[in-house]
């Protein structure tokens, strides 16, 4: 399969400082892929050179094949963004804010228009005034508004910023439908972890310029899976031998709450642990085993205390 988009060695350099060191990744029809990072890692500046507001340094990126350093006008005309919250003319009702982004790209028809704005779900309220929309219905109309000219990815930069849960969870459903029924490739950036967790296929943790991991949302086999850290939490006694037994036979640094140790460990190799436990004559009431959150995932990757 073609990919929608693809970054080959981007690097981005302002005066002496190298912003972007070389990135390398793709996106893939169809999917919706997460792009994560603390503060000052280089969300914004990739974002801005993946939609031409800013030129690359060095490395080339290209959609649908195209180079937006050499073939500029096709490679972003694939392109749909929004950026936070949309601007609209809140005094035009969404049927005629549309007509007017229209009218910037030829070929944009009245049944084009219609086609987007059901696929949001806004045909009750499209000939209302933007102005008297909610924050959600805004966000929408921004989504109907940049696949007028269907392009195939779509950049979403906190598409879900300042909305409420429904909100958030209508966003979430017509980002999982476009993905699904128009094979729209979507790349979100975002602060909420558990919102990427959930609408995303992939994701790509960027820090200090550089991609430092990708992968899969949910595992796809058992195998993956079983590698996967759960958190596992433990009711035992003697609680102080199981932490020594944990420690020097598992290299585990478990954390007490009352009767009770919390650590992390490969779902896969969690029986033998218990076995040993229970060999060494420690008693065991509980154990709850949880796959580990994005969030969990992004501290391990990124060793810090600050959600970008």
């Amino acid at each position: 399969m073609q990919a929608a988009m693809e970054l080959i060695g981007v690097k981005k350099t302002i005066g002496k400082k190298e912003i972007i060191k070389g990135l390398d990744f793709s996106i893939n029809k169809g999917e919706v892929f997460g792009f994560i990072g603390p503060n000052g890692a280089g969300k914004t500046t990739t974002i801005r050179m993946m939609v031409g507001l800013m030129k690359l340094t060095d490395g080339d990126i290209r959609i649908v094949g195209h180079s937006i350093k050499n073939d500029f006008k096709n490679a972003i005309a694939e392109v749909g963004a929004i950026v936070e919250n949309p601007e609209m003319y809140p005094f035009l009702t969404g049927w005629k804010n549309l007509k007017h982004y229209a009218r910037m790209v030829p070929g944009i028809t009245d049944e084009r228009i219609e086609e987007v704005v059901e696929l949001v779900g806004l045909t009750k309220a499209i000939k209302e005034k933007a102005g008297r929309y909610s924050l959600g219905m805004r966000q929408r109309l921004g989504i109907a508004q940049a696949l007028l000219h269907k392009p195939s990815i779509l950049i979403l930069d906190e598409p879900t910023n300042g909305l409420d849960p429904a909100g958030i969870r209508e966003i979430r459903h017509y980002i999982r439908k476009l993905a699904t029924e128009e094979k729209v490739a979507i790349i979100i950036s975002s602060h909420l972890l558990s919102e990427i967790e959930q609408m995303c296929d992939r994701i790509g943790i960027i820090k200090n310029g550089e991609m430092i991991a990708i992968q899969a949302v949910n595992e796809a086999n058992t195998d993956s899976e079983a590698k996967t850290l759960s958190q596992v939490k433990m009711e035992v006694s003697p609680i102080a031998q199981a932490t020594e037994l944990l420690k020097s036979s598992f290299n585990i640094d478990a954390v007490l709450d009352g009767d009770t140790l919390s650590f992390s460990y490969e779902k896969a190799m969690i029986p033998s642990l218990i076995q040993a436990l229970v060999k060494q004559n420690i008693s065991i009431y509980q154990v709850d085993v949880s796959k580990t959150s994005l969030e969990d995932k992004f501290f391990d990757l990124i060793g810090e205390n600050v959600i970008g």
